[in-house]
């Protein structure tokens, strides 16, 4: 109790001196004898942009239905210096979790990281770089480049189309990803050129200010594309000071206000926009999640944009931001929730656990499980999804076997009004709206986090590092991320190459026959081999020590998993790197769809906090592992 005391008495004081500084929750400026019992720090870049108004505007709302909580807001002027001294001070008003949103991450992740080691840190909106953070929520930045280019496809002629793309800040995450999946959209449109790219900070003036400049050479512009509303708004005023007419202007960020994009789409500054939820309101439940040490807290959590245009602008305009949700149905002991879960097979360890925790979690909350294996079989899984919509199923949960093909399927189980949950794998709809939600792994950072470990285990090596990389399902969703993350990775690093990538199956056998072929082509050769899972690998361990060679000494092998059999074989050198994937979302899972049952909204995407492990920490992980 004195504890709490001295932390309610000290937010008083840093509140009556700083009160030109800084600005709190509604309740804040009528506190009288209430208990604080968690003090929550806000740092923000700028408190000037709508999006961030509506940011902390969400979560003043939903902290105010926490009557023990209190929250400080700073404003770093846009200048991120002096947001990193906001940080330094928050830390030192005895804050029990951050959250912060960046517009440099460059120079703030370091930061981020020191206060991470400290106290919770959930990073909103903007992101920051690394992975030294308990929480991030925002967007899918490279889906809505990428809607934003389908857009633009939709809007433009067929002949010499041009387009200005106006960035944030340069390096930062979020810029680079919409900037990617625009261009990547872009691609197949050999008429469409992207001629200038403008970084404007998320500023409206600089954007003004950098497109004025750039018309002064060229002002024959057919389309803009701004990474946000701000900067969309001021591509607007630089085209009317000029005289210039006819552009249209795509902006990010849809939210309501006078300069918000809402009333821009309305009076026609902007052909249309994609929201980007701000997350204000998701942060505060999940930080009361995190200092109450809930279970399950995932790593990212990714939140839904739509497309808002003159045309359905009504729907947005009309939604209220609210705390609470009205439930779909009473749920009771005789009318359960039922789930209709189609698991993509039982190819492995890790699969069999996945299963496992999906049929106990429901289980334990009492919601009615109808289970089915596909066995590696699209044809059957499409098969068995259509019997859980003729049963009328409250949820339908799958891993599909692959990526694509999912549509028409899908499609009948929206016309039946049945909510779809991905677990362990995404898909690839030409409509995003035809599943509800994500549980799963972020399998390109899992790539990514496989590639970083080997540069600076090999650091030193000047000669070429040879890698023979084995592949999982074609066309899989893990086997596409994981295979795209690594590569990133490396293309920077000259001296290491792909010298083979076999497609297999992730299944232990065929990866003991890759891995054979491998050697017969290259032999000796080979100094690291990735295996897009563990199964794989093991079979790989096998093939090595048939050709004669020591794995995990002569050639370095890095697996993807952490099932118990991975970790044993790491613990006594026959692995050298493994990145967890973690197969127990039955409790997420059973959580999400209790949520959805209470008229919750979902997130698009709930990640999974995943671990890394080296030789030295396998044996400690051992004695406790699940799976």
């Amino acid at each position: 109790m004195k504890g709490i005391q001295f932390k309610f008495m000290l937010f008083i004081v840093v509140f009556m001196v700083l009160i030109s500084l800084f600005s709190c929750s509604n309740q804040e400026s009528s506190l009288t004898d209430k208990e604080v019992k968690y003090l929550i720090g806000v740092s923000q870049p700028n408190l000037n942009e709508p999006w961030r108004v509506v940011m902390n505007e969400e979560i003043n709302l939903y902290a105010d239905t926490y009557p023990d909580l209190r929250v400080i807001f700073t404003d770093g002027g846009n200048d991120s210096k002096q947001q990193e001294e906001d940080l330094h001070k928050l830390m030192g008003y005895g804050i029990d979790i951050l959250i912060v949103s960046l517009d440099d991450p460059i120079l703030l992740t370091p930061t981020i990281a020191e206060i991470y080691s400290k106290i919770p840190v959930i990073v909103l909106g903007r992101g920051v770089t690394g992975y030294d953070y308990t929480l991030y929520i925002g967007t899918d930045n490279r889906l809505i480049g990428s809607k934003a280019a389908e857009y633009a496809k939709q809007l433009l002629g067929k002949e010499n189309n041009r387009i200005v793309e106006i960035l944030g800040l340069q390096g930062s995450p979020t810029v680079e990803e919409r900037s990617e999946g625009f261009r990547e959209a872009l691609s197949n449109r050999q008429d469409i050129m992207i001629t200038q790219s403008i970084y404007a900070d998320w500023q409206r003036d600089k954007s003004e200010d950098e497109l004025t400049k750039s018309l002064e050479d060229a002002n024959e512009i057919d389309l803009i594309f701004a990474h946000n509303d701000a900067m969309a708004l001021g591509a607007s005023l630089a085209l009317k000071n000029k005289g210039i007419s006819g552009v249209k202007i795509i902006g990010v960020d849809g939210v309501k206000g006078d300069n918000g994009g809402l009333n821009l789409v309305k009076d026609g500054t902007l052909i249309g926009t994609f929201t980007s939820p701000t997350g204000g309101g998701e942060a505060i439940r999940y930080a009361i999640d995190i200092l109450n040490k809930e279970k399950g807290i995932p790593k990212k959590v990714i939140l839904r944009s739509h497309q808002i245009t003159a045309e359905n602008i009504s729907v947005f305009e009309d939604k209220q931001i609210s705390s609470q949700g009205q439930p779909i149905r009473q749920v009771t002991e005789s009318d359960p929730i039922k789930i209709g879960f189609a698991q993509v097979g039982l190819e492995g360890g890790w699969r069999l656990a996945h299963t496992n925790s999906v049929i106990n979690a429901a289980k334990e909350e009492g919601i009615e499980l109808l289970y089915e294996n596909a066995s590696l079989q699209q044809d059957k899984q499409i098969e068995i999804i259509r019997n859980f919509i003729s049963s009328k199923v409250d949820f339908i949960v799958f891993s599909p076997v692959v990526k694509t093909g999912w549509d028409e399927v899908l499609q009948e189980a929206k016309l039946a009004g049945i909510p779809v949950i991905l677990s362990d794998r995404e898909v690839k709809v030409s409509d995003d709206s035809l599943w509800t939600a994500y549980i799963g792994s972020d399998f390109v950072e899992e790539g990514r986090r496989s590639a970083r470990w080997l540069i600076h285990e090999m650091k030193d090596v000047k000669e070429p590092v040879n890698i023979v990389e084995l592949q999982g399902t074609k066309g899989s969703d893990p086997a596409v991320g994981r295979k795209q993350g690594f590569e990133e990775i490396i293309q920077n690093e000259h001296n290491y190459s792909i010298i083979q990538s076999l497609q297999g199956d992730f299944t232990m056998e065929t990866g003991k026959q890759l891995m054979l072929e491998a050697l017969t082509n290259h032999g000796s050769n080979i100094d690291v081999v990735y295996s897009h899972n563990d199964d794989m690998a093991l079979g790989a361990v096998e093939a090595i020590e048939q050709y004669g060679l020591k794995p995990g000494k002569d050639i370095k092998i890095i697996s993807i998993d952490a099932t118990k059999a991975a970790l044993k074989a790491l613990g006594i050198g026959k692995l050298n790197f493994v990145v967890e994937c973690n197969p127990l979302l039955g409790p997420q899972l059973m959580k999400a769809v209790k949520d959805y049952m209470a008229g919750k909204e979902l997130p698009m995407k709930i990640i999974t906090s995943e671990g890394v492990f080296t030789q030295e920490t396998a044996k400690r992980a051992l004695a406790t592992w699940e799976y």
